[in-house]
């Protein structure tokens, strides 16, 4: 099932791109869905597809002392995978916290459009530029709100 222009053009991930990339985008996109607490994808794996939440939440969580600490929630609009395009390995495992629906391309078919069109890959990559700023700024809420609960406790006095 491929994906449907109309339901990208409603993700925040492609608000700004004109209906030829979105197009574009649908042929390359197909459905898939997942349930309740299944891993997407986990620390250091080297995926090969990008994701675009259509709905559902999906828990950015890191490993940390053997637990797995939730960093970051997605919804529908968000997007999963920047560090498979970039070729990188996973930094954080993805979790569902309820069943999710989601367009999935592969990295490669990804690739192949941004490099044949260099307003496409300028207008992907920057969106994608914008969704990295956003990881870490949550990553950085998460760690200032870890410290300073650590400095409130009697242990750490």
């Amino acid at each position: 099932m491929t994906a449907d222009a109309l339901l990208l053009d409603r993700c925040s991930f492609f608000e700004h791109f004109p209906p030829n990339h979105l197009h574009k985008l649908t042929a390359m996109g197909s459905l898939v869905r997942f349930a309740k607490d299944e891993i997407i994808v986990d620390e250091e794996d080297e995926d090969t597809q990008f994701y675009v939440l259509l709905s559902g939440r999906v828990a950015i969580e890191l490993s940390q002392a053997g637990r797995q600490i939730i960093i970051d929630t997605l919804h529908a609009g968000d997007e999963l995978g920047w560090s498979a395009v970039l070729g990188q390995k996973k930094q954080f495992r993805a979790r569902t916290l309820e069943p999710v629906e989601a367009s999935v391309f592969q990295v490669a078919d990804l690739r192949r459009a941004l490099d044949a069109n260099p307003y496409f890959a300028r207008a992907f990559l920057e969106r994608l530029a914008d969704v990295i700023a956003q990881r870490l700024q949550s990553t950085r809420r998460y760690l200032a709100r870890a410290i300073a609960a650590n400095a409130e406790t009697p242990a750490a006095k």
